[in-house]
């Protein structure tokens, strides 16, 4: 059985591609929630082996700390998902919050670096090493008031490209996937909690669901060996654009 390393999965995105790889994997999830990383085990582990780790991405000790006990304890890992991200406000460049761009910067992209750089030795020992990387269509479009959540994405399909690149003589796949509009907890943490206006941004139009990007994780992963997915872009079905939608 293969084992797969998923961060961000105590919610959203991340939590519905647990679920789905928990079909036939060893899952390891990572989170900032305890609490919620005990609740997805007791669901999953019924169903093959979950191991739980609680810390911020962001945070190159805590990753360090997180890669020593996978090694103390001989941990294989085949497939890397590197999922946590977030946004935070939706503001012109110039009235922005640093605290925000910095947030933004730390999580979506340095928090990828980290945990990519710090688990290549571990997918080197596997022969189905595999990297997925959740970008957004926000990586390839920049919006209105967009700015850095769209240039820490735009980081993220440039290291993609340049991940498979570099470890593609390793033997590691490396794909990138890029989700439209996603109903999950996304807009309620851009927004800081205001869940009105939250609710706002998927109104007049069915949103992808968190389980459409976990089944597009789930078909790249268990692809055979000589089909390798490079990337992918998700939208719903009535988006054209980054911020194009056809509402009612």
């Amino acid at each position: 059985m293969k084992t797969a390393l998923i961060t961000g999965a105590t919610s959203g995105i991340g939590l519905a591609i647990a679920q789905e790889l928990i079909k036939d994997h060893h899952l390891i999830i990572t989170g900032r929630r305890q609490e919620r990383l005990n609740q997805i085990k007791a669901e999953l582990s019924i169903i093959n082996p979950v191991d739980t780790f609680c810390f911020d991405v962001s945070q190159k000790d805590e990753v360090k700390d997180f890669i020593k006990a996978l090694d103390t304890n001989n941990q294989p890992i085949d497939i890397l998902v590197n999922n946590a991200g977030n946004a935070h406000g939706l503001a012109t460049f110039d009235e922005g919050e640093l605290t925000d761009y910095e947030a933004m910067i730390d999580i979506n992209l340095k928090g990828l670096i980290y945990v990519s750089k710090y688990c290549i030795p571990f997918l080197e020992k596997s022969h189905a090493a595999h990297i997925v990387n959740i970008s957004s269509i926000a990586g390839k479009e920049t919006y209105l008031k967009g700015n850095v959540y769209c240039a820490s994405k735009a980081g993220v399909e440039a290291l993609s490209q340049g991940m498979r690149i570099d470890l593609a003589p390793k033997g590691i796949k490396v794909t990138n996937i890029a989700p439209g509009a996603v109903e999950t907890e996304f807009s309620e943490v851009r927004f800081k909690g205001d869940q009105a206006r939250a609710k706002q941004v998927y109104q007049g139009f069915k949103a992808l669901q968190a389980e459409d990007i976990a089944n597009a994780v789930a078909y790249c992963v268990r692809a055979p060996r000589h089909v390798h997915i490079a990337d992918m872009t998700i939208l719903a079905g009535t988006q054209f654009s980054a911020t194009g939608i056809i509402k009612e």
